[in-house]
């Protein structure tokens, strides 16, 4: 049944109900509610379509698409109809006659329609569009901007073009949609000042907007995203208004903003917890393909195993109907998952398989990695995508993806290198930044220990490689001015080869640029520095002042980043009382705003440098803030998860210890003692060592006993006891582990379950601790924060602590087992 269709159809507009003399042709347009239909008035109008109804046709061919679901869309068909074509020659022919607004409706609307872009048409159109473009309308410029986008145009010049117009027009915009969509066209264009006023200028139209247009501050966390910005003012802005329309969003929209959202490493808790609640609304009526694979990428890592279970098993049941996006889709949710459903591996695997040909190489190496992660064993498959990756290797001229080529082609087992993937990579270090460079040495060192003539004889071609890798390094670090540069390359990197070959010259060259060290980038700084474990007084005294200068323009959120390496390094700067004060009372007033495992790591931290702020202590440990805290951690990846569970209960501990006055409860006694059985415990041959010597040192074995859980779940290598004199008391019970030939520790009874016993009168009970590498400060005897914390806990148990440092065990001055056994005699017997 025909529908009366609006007059306002945008390629309509040239026409309205004051025409002086009606078009006939229109109006039958008008009229028609199906693409047959608009062909139909194609086919018998051929000699009388003007360019605005060529315009008004192909916009109707597109709107009467874009109303139906995905899955019923017929958009193949529409393109191969021979009016389309009609169409399209029509236009071919008209562009010229076209006004501004038209020329970029009708290449929006065929780049919709499917319409390749090395097409004519297409061509043409963009052409004539940038011969207009100093004349185009805002609404217009933001249009055409998209169209370039889809034609992956986001840093032709063009595209600078554009950018340059925005800057000069910014005023003028009042538009949220018009900005936001501008915002995110240009964003890998945009200048700092420029990133800084659209900052500003979409803060400023969103509090003017319809709350309901959630696609806006969608937009404008994609552009925080693409700039590798975290402005967490604007941030916030924009959940707050996408969590007010939570209950209007689809599996679709909520997949992307969560997508966002992880990519930028913005848990929120409210919108996780609100878009899985609206996720499970959702499941019962996600039943096509392409509804279910955001609901499935968006739910899966978020619920407990029976959904999990459930999920899958649906998905094996849509997957012969999933094009090859949409498995791909699956299969990378099914990685984040950990899912070990077989079944569903290999059916998914199969999809994918058979669709290998329509993947871009980035995908390639998507699905190789997935695979191997997900455990896949199908060599078949392997075989094919390792020749995929050759491929798109030996083809590529950006150095990011021969980069991520080829990590992933050292994933997959081979018995021999291929030379062309050196003469690859060879060719594309000089253009590589530090993480580029990073991957090539991780890979290289992997090629070292799967070549089996490394062993035999000297392979050139590795120790080229890693000279050139060398070199590169410390030439980009000299090449550096900006420390802004310097952090976003360098922020991220760990391994082997960048901690022995430019970890050094990385903080000589952040010292050089420690006059651009400012509150905007001292979070970054700081997560630099406790990534590696580098304590630089110079930094970190310069982080402390520009922290105190500058603590209203930080973010309160961004405390935790800014105070943790003053707590992971144990260090205290000249101003430490004043540094922490500031820190913790600028974000005090923020405390139910935080992100409950947030507030969670921010306190444990402060705990570590021996702060325990009243306020933060009693709200972590309230039943409310517990409860909102469990419910968050079942939506956030299990690693994330671990790790907030273990900091509480570590807080839990040092609460207890150093502050009984807050009263709060131990809890975790069943947590640690789960957690005891789950650890496959192990011991350095250094440790094996002292086991063995301790028994020459002390007299008998029995004094010494080994492994000890301490109450509140702390384990001790060895715990002696000694007299008033200095001698050693024997145990009437034996230790409580043994330490086998293969260094493996084997349980023989639970000590923490079991009371310690009265020590006798001026006796003290000894606790010795092997320190390793771990322990210290990367290339310096400093101890780290969490030694000197359970150090600090040991002595309020009642331990007196003597600790091993791996260097001095180690060292060239005991490198006998007499040198060894006199030097535990003098930490036992000579303490003080």
């Amino acid at each position: 049944m025909f529908r009366l269709r609006s007059f306002g159809v945008h390629s309509c507009r040239l026409f309205h109900s004051r025409a002086v003399t009606r078009d006939q042709v229109l109006d039958q347009l008008q009229v028609c509610s199906s693409e047959d239909q608009v062909f139909d008035v194609v086919g018998r109008n051929k000699a009388k379509l003007s360019a605005s109804h060529v315009g008004c046709a192909v916009g109707l061919l597109w709107q009467f698409q874009r109303e139906r679901p995905q899955m019923l869309r017929t958009v193949e068909l529409v393109r191969n109809h021979p009016q389309f074509l009609t169409l399209r020659v029509l236009a071919e022919n008209k562009i010229g006659l076209m006004d501004d607004v038209s020329v970029v409706d009708m290449l929006y609307d065929v780049l919709r329609l499917n319409v390749e872009q090395h097409d004519s048409l297409v061509q043409q159109l963009v052409t004539e569009a940038w011969n207009r473009l100093d004349r185009f309308q805002m609404p217009t410029l933001s249009k055409f901007a998209v169209c370039l986008c889809d034609q992956f145009l986001q840093n032709s010049p063009l595209m600078g073009q554009i950018t340059d117009i925005v800057s000069q027009r910014l005023n003028s915009i009042q538009d949220a949609r018009v900005l936001t969509t501008l915002m995110v066209s240009v964003s890998s264009l945009v200048s700092p000042p420029l990133r800084d006023a659209l900052i500003v200028k979409a803060d400023s139209l969103l509090d003017r907007m319809d709350t309901h247009h959630f696609n806006n501050p969608r937009r404008v966390v994609q552009f925080l995203r693409n700039i590798r910005h975290i402005h967490r003012p604007l941030l916030e802005k924009c959940n707050r208004i996408l969590l007010q329309n939570i209950p209007h969003l689809d599996a679709e929209h909520i997949s992307i903003v969560l997508g966002l959202y992880q990519s930028m490493q913005f848990n929120n808790c409210d919108f996780r917890l609100a878009a899985k609640r609206r996720l499970m609304e959702l499941m019962d009526t996600s039943a096509d393909p392409a509804t279910f694979t955001k609901l499935f990428a968006s739910l899966g890592p978020m619920v407990g195993q029976e959904i999990r279970e459930g999920l899958e098993s649906t998905a094996l049941l849509l997957a012969d109907e999933l094009n090859a996006h949409q498995a791909l889709g699956v299969l990378e949710t099914m990685e984040e998952m950990q899912c070990r459903n077989l079944q569903l591996i290999n059916k998914m695997a199969g999809i994918v398989f058979k669709n290998l040909e329509t993947y871009r190489a980035v995908e390639i190496a998507r699905i190789t990695q997935t695979l191997i992660l997900l455990h896949c064993q199908n060599p078949e498959i392997f075989s094919r995508l390792r020749i995929k990756l050759l491929h798109y290797l030996q083809a590529s001229v950006y150095p990011y993806e021969v980069t991520m080529l080829t990590r992933v082609l050292s994933m997959l087992p081979s018995s021999r290198l291929d030379e062309g993937v050196l003469t690859r990579v060879s060719a594309v270090i000089p253009q590589c930044n530090l993480n580029d460079l990073n991957t090539f040495a991780m890979v290289v060192a992997k090629w070292i220990r799967n070549d089996p003539s490394y062993r035999h004889n000297t392979p050139s071609r590795y120790v080229r490689l890693l000279q050139s890798l060398n070199r590169s390094g410390h030439e980009r670090l000299h090449q550096f001015d900006r420390l802004d540069v310097l952090l976003e390359e360098a922020k991220y990197l760990s391994g082997e080869w960048f901690e022995e070959m430019l970890l050094e010259e990385s903080m000589v060259t952040t010292r050089r640029l420690i006059d651009q060290i400012s509150w905007t980038n001292v979070p970054e700084l700081a997560v630099y520095l406790t990534r590696t474990n580098y304590r630089c007084d110079t930094l970190l005294d310069r982080i402390a002042a520009v922290t105190i200068a500058n603590i209203d323009k930080i973010h309160y959120s961004a405390t935790y980043a800014t105070l943790l390496p003053f707590a992971v390094l144990d260090y205290d700067p000249p101003t430490a009382e004043e540094f922490f004060d500031v820190c913790v009372q600028h974000f005090t007033p923020y405390i139910s705003s935080l992100d409950p495992h947030l507030l969670v790591l921010l306190a444990y931290a402060l705990a570590m440098a021996d702060y325990f702020p009243e306020d933060v202590i009693r709200e972590i440990f309230t039943v409310d803030f517990l409860a909102k805290l469990d419910a968050q951690l079942e939506t956030l990846p299990d690693a994330l998860n671990m790790r907030v569970r273990l900091r509480l209960m570590e807080l839990n501990r040092a609460v207890c210890l150093e502050c009984p006055e807050f009263q709060v409860p131990w809890f975790h006694e069943r947590y640690c003692a789960q957690l005891q059985k789950r650890v496959n415990s192990s011991v350095s041959a250094a440790q094996q060592q002292i086991h063995k010597m301790l028994g020459d040192v002390l007299g008998s074995i029995g004094c010494a006993r080994v492994g000890v859980l301490t109450p509140y779940f702390y384990s001790v290598d060895f715990e002696v006891i000694l007299d008033r004199q200095l001698r050693p008391i024997p145990y009437s019970e034996p230790s409580p582990l043994h330490i086998g030939e293969n260094g493996k520790v084997r349980w023989e009874s639970k000590s923490a379950d079991r009371e310690r016993a009265e020590l006798p009168p001026g006796a003290r009970r000894v606790a010795l601790d092997f320190l390793d590498s771990k322990s210290f400060c990367r290339t310096s005897r400093q101890m780290k924060g969490e030694a000197v914390m359970r150090k600090r806990h040991l002595e309020i148990l009642g331990y007196h602590v003597l600790q091993i440092p791996h260097f001095e065990w180690n060292s060239m001055e005991l490198s006998t087992p007499d040198a060894w056994r006199d030097y535990l005699r003098k930490k036992i017997f000579m303490m003080k």
